[in-house]
């Protein structure tokens, strides 16, 4: 049996993703060679070792179009001989990125490879790829006549089926903040983060943290979703979800270098964990959040293990409720979900999240001791992928 096992897993800062942040100057392909390149010097691997390059990437448009990965595995000074291709799993892309480069290292179709992902929302806004054209078609449209909706009323959708009220959504926001703020002060994620040459100056740290908020100024937000029409049909949404209790527009860069067991040992590195579990799902697309759910029973089904068994969860926080099911669904422990704070604080880069995560988790499990970790994210059109690691 060959095992997969991250040697490094590393990611920039979060930017802001809109004119003027902080990583807004780079070139999206830069700014993921940046990564990669950071990630092989610290290391020492000599890149012509290398299997192949996989990045995630959501709106692969304009700066962001003709196989990003690529580019930036040429812009970072690779071998030409490495290849390198671009995924798209919404949300997940670099998470699912990760679950190809191990199940590559497991089939024995790879020694050495990279994943990573990219996603600057500020120069490549949402929805850049559609061009304002229909990407659905007759038959999406015949399969749900009553049509589909935004993730925002996905998440209001989800907010009232299990019962989330308004309160309960900025607390748990507050909380990301707080705890992401702290994680910060005692330097708990100097480890992950890499340092971003910039026309500003370096960046090596989380733009998006607002240390200052509390419940109270939360509540003080407009609901961003809040449609006439779609209030009539769901009469039951209660209108909760803000800019505060959603993750922000973001800018970042993740990759990690995942290895065949032996050929780390021979290259004389040490891994962080080994894979030990991986999983992706379908689910409603109407719900479209609530993939994180059936992908973890399936995960733990196919692992033996419970959620009281695994020492951090990472949910994504694409939107507070998202978190907040799972914990309920699961009877999982507060304490030990997303414990350095989460995307609502600490931003959600699209196909650079999956890997953000990663790097937070392992670094925790490396830092606390902890064996097992978990991680999990919705992803648009009602998907989900979740990653069980083992700290070694």
């Amino acid at each position: 049996m060959r095992d997969a096992v991250i040697v490094d897993v590393v990611r920039t800062g979060s930017g802001r993703g809109k004119a003027g942040g902080a990583l807004s100057g780079v070139h999206p392909a830069d700014l993921l060679a940046t990564t990669l390149r950071a990630l092989l010097d610290r290391n020492d691997l000599d890149p012509a070792l290398i299997d192949d390059v996989i990045g995630g990437c959501v709106s692969q448009a304009g700066e962001q179009s003709m196989n990003v990965t690529r580019t930036a595995v040429l812009a970072a000074g690779i071998p030409e001989s490495v290849p390198a291709t671009t995924v798209d799993r919404q949300c997940g892309s670099s998470q699912q990125a990760a679950h190809f480069a191990a199940q590559g290292v497991i089939a024995g179709a790879y020694d050495v490879v990279i994943a990573c992902g990219v996603e600057m929302m500020s120069r490549v806004p949402m929805f850049s790829p559609t061009q304002g054209r229909d990407p659905w078609g007759s038959g999406l449209a015949a399969r749900y006549p009553d049509g589909l909706v935004p993730q925002g009323v996905s998440a209001e959708l989800i907010a009232a089926r299990w019962g989330l009220d308004r309160e309960e959504l900025d607390a748990f926001s507050a909380r990301s903040h707080r705890l992401a703020a702290a994680a910060t002060a005692a330097g708990d994620f100097a480890a992950e983060i890499v340092d971003v040459p910039t026309p500003a100056g370096g960046h090596d740290r989380d733009e998006t943290i607002r240390p200052a908020t509390t419940v109270a100024s939360l509540a003080a937000l407009k609901p961003s979703f809040y449609d006439a029409g779609l209030a009539e049909r769901f009469p039951a949404v209660g209108w909760h979800i803000t800019p505060g209790n959603s993750s922000p527009l973001s800018d970042g860069a993740s990759a990690a270098l995942i290895m065949e067991a032996a050929t780390a040992a021979r290259l004389g590195l040490t891994p962080l964990a080994r894979f030990a579990g991986f999983s992706v799902v379908g689910d409603d697309p109407l719900l479209m959040l609530t993939g994180v759910v059936p992908a973890t029973r399936k995960l733990l089904d196919r692992s033996g293990l419970t959620v009281g068994g695994i020492d951090a969860y990472e949910v994504n926080e694409a939107f507070a409720p998202v978190p907040l099911v799972w914990q309920q669904e699961f009877h999982a422990d507060p304490e030990r979900l997303n414990p350095r704070g989460g995307a609502i604080a600490l931003g959600h880069p699209l196909g650079a999240s999956g890997l953000r995560l990663m790097a937070t988790l392992v670094h925790h499990l490396r830092a606390t001791g902890g064996r097992y970790g978990l991680q999990t994210m919705c992803e648009g059109g009602g998907m989900a992928n979740a990653t069980l690691l083992e700290r070694l």
